[in-house]
């Protein structure tokens, strides 16, 4: 009776990794995404993937099996702050080769850590959105 509930629990456990493998396999084939860690003034660093949406930047956990984002960033809102190479305390916690760029979303300052090629696609995403109002443009 305990080896089939062992067994239940080891399969249970394979399908879930095998369901995140799949979800981020997609992810990564998918148009408009790139990988990206998050950190808000907490300093808890998550890994995931952003993707880029019409109106809203999509931050989607790594270690997840859901379709939702875990965060939306309305891209009329994002304000870019610039970039800078990871401390010494982040190098551990951000993917190799990556840089930290600084943005603002209202009151809320976001740390968003990516290689630079996926920065200069993100500055370039955001500068050519519009402003709220009507006829106006960054």
């Amino acid at each position: 009776m305990s080896f089939v509930i062992l067994a239940a629990a080891l399969l249970l456990v394979l399908m879930t990794l095998g369901a995140m493998a799949l979800r981020r396999h997609q992810l990564r084939r998918a148009l408009g995404t790139f990988d990206a860690s998050i950190s808000t003034v907490s300093g808890r660093w998550t890994m995931g993937v952003c993707r880029y949406a019409e109106a809203d930047l999509e931050f989607l956990r790594l270690f997840s099996v859901s379709p939702v984002p875990a965060r939306r960033f309305l891209r009329s809102s994002l304000e870019l702050r610039g970039w800078r190479e990871p401390g010494e305390a982040e190098i551990s916690r951000v993917q190799p080769g990556s840089v930290v760029v600084s943005l603002l979303y209202g009151d809320e300052e976001l740390l968003l850590a990516m290689d630079y090629g996926s920065y200069t696609g993100l500055s370039s995403w955001i500068e050519a959105g519009p402003v709220v109002g009507v006829g106006t443009w960054r």
